[in-house]
């Protein structure tokens, strides 16, 4: 159960409109999510493209000054793009200031030899390819959990559900979390019931879904939902800010992810992209912080969940047996 608070309509200009005779219709109650994080908050933060030690030191450093909350950070390049020294220092790093290190899995199509998704209709897009690009993902997430990351970011069913099993049978840690990438994101109730049914403990859904379409995913599913506030150009370049409130009304329990639009792509990430990446980085905590701000105008922001929160609470899933 959730207060009446936690779910009342909010939207900016509201009242300045109405007294000019402009007010908008009443929102319908019925529409805001019944869901929330295990803790009982509404929301969390993302900082995303966070592509290694020196970026995560950034986000960290800004984040603090900023004096901008922030949950998880994930990085997109991928696991396999890091040393195993590299990895340490991030979780180190992520562990010490209690924030949740969300990795990439893995080969992935738009990478591969294939040439389909070079064709105008994308093909499989980030999909894994074959039998050996699952395999290089189960590596990826193999060496990440063991080198203690315990949140994977995936582009693939197949490479879900297999990440999915392995966790259930023990050959990754169980309490590893498995994040749904946007490059895939669902765009209806019924595939992302299936996505959570699959193994996903949160699922990021493509910037450009209505209000309506987050309630109407929130009527049969209530996995964590991430959501780009801001999206890549690559994803759309929209620039949501002023809906954050009633996202978090219509969507909870979701994770505010702040991108950067009109910012170029540094995937797969390396040192000749190093003063872009970190300057980039910097640059997300700072829409974050905007955004923040908005949430406390418009009366939003004490629903966050606790900093250090990272589990999705109980969830439905396809059973694992034979």
């Amino acid at each position: 159960m959730t207060d009446a608070s936690a779910t009342a309509a909010r939207r900016p200009g509201e009242q300045e409109l109405t007294a000019l005779g402009l007010g908008a219709p009443a929102l319908d109650p019925a529409d805001a999510s019944p869901h929330a994080f295990p803790d009982g908050g509404r929301w969390r933060t993302e900082i995303p493209s966070c592509e290694g030690p020196e970026a995560l030191a950034v986000v960290l450093d800004e984040a603090a000054r900023l004096d901008v909350p922030v949950h998880r950070i994930s990085q997109g390049s991928g696991v396999w793009m890091l040393t195993d020294a590299e990895i340490t220092e991030m979780v180190d790093a992520s562990t010490a200031h209690d924030v949740e290190l969300c990795l990439f899995t893995g080969p992935r199509g738009t990478w591969d030899t294939g040439g389909s998704v070079r064709s105008d209709s994308r093909g499989a897009g980030l999909r894994a390819r074959g039998h050996d690009a699952v395999a290089g993902c189960v590596e990826d997430a193999v060496r990440a959990t063991e080198l203690g990351v315990r949140c994977l970011l995936v582009a693939d069913e197949g490479v879900l559900w297999t990440l999915h099993r392995a966790r259930t049978t023990g050959l990754i840690a169980a309490d590893t979390t498995l994040k749904v990438s946007a490059l895939i994101g669902p765009v209806n109730p019924a595939s992302y019931a299936v996505f959570e049914r699959l193994g996903a403990d949160s699922v990021n859904v493509p910037s450009d879904l209505t209000l309506d379409h987050l309630t109407e995913i929130r009527r049969v599913s209530g996995a964590p939902m991430d959501m780009y506030i801001e999206a890549p150009d690559d994803l759309g370049g929209y620039v949501r800010m002023y809906e954050v409130a009633e996202l978090i009304r219509r969507g909870a329990p979701l994770y505010l992810k702040f991108g950067l639009s009109k910012a170029p792509g540094i995937y797969p990430y390396g040192h000749h992209l190093r003063e872009l990446t970190l300057a980039t980085a910097r640059e997300r905590v700072r829409r974050g912080r905007l955004a923040l701000d908005l949430l406390a105008r418009h009366g939003a922001a004490g629903d966050m969940a606790p900093l250090g929160s990272r589990l999705p609470g109980p969830l439905h899933r396809f059973p694992t047996g034979a």
